[in-house]
């Protein structure tokens, strides 16, 4: 992935993105963000979006809004890659989300379907819940079992953020 206009360059505003799906990449989890809307421009190959529960296909030209607190994943199941610009309606954290997640991903932190340990995924949860939330469990039980796996992730040496992955 590559950012192309940061929060710093938009006073907060934007943060635009050239991402690229590998070839055969696996769903993430469904997910949703509470205070951003999205735009995805398919700009080569083709992807798969859950949205809720109904599936599309986006091809090389293809634009999709996805308003905030909706439910959604995206991937590319197919034998080609898939480069996509990606615009978040305001940035927020979302930088830092991501580079945390990508760190994570380089270090071989994460499973073979691109998920950190719970313990991880507590803290990028209870950190970064403005930006990224995860469509189950409801939010409520999100936000309390992360809360109690909190102290523990700490003491276990995990963190919210790692300053080797920002910039």
């Amino acid at each position: 992935m590559r950012f192309l206009q940061t929060a710093a360059d938009t006073g907060g505003q934007l943060l635009e993105i050239e991402a690229t799906y590998h070839v055969a990449s696996k769903p993430p989890a469904l997910h949703y963000h509470p205070m951003q809307d999205e735009v995805f421009t398919v700009l080569e190959g083709s992807l798969t979006v859950q949205l809720g529960n109904e599936l599309k296909q986006l091809h090389t030209g293809d634009t999709l809004h996805i308003p905030r607190n909706t439910v959604h994943a995206m991937w590319n199941p197919a034998t080609a890659k898939a480069v996509v610009n990606w615009q978040v309606r305001p940035a927020l954290s979302t930088e830092h989300f991501l580079e945390t997640g990508t760190g994570l991903a380089a270090d071989g932190k994460v499973n073979n379907n691109g998920m950190p340990p719970l313990l991880q995924v507590a803290l990028l949860a209870r950190k970064f819940s403005n930006v990224f939330r995860l469509a189950k469990p409801s939010y409520g039980i999100q936000k309390t079992l992360f809360r109690v796996l909190s102290p523990i992730a700490y003491l276990s040496g995990y963190r919210s953020t790692y300053k080797k992955y920002l910039d």
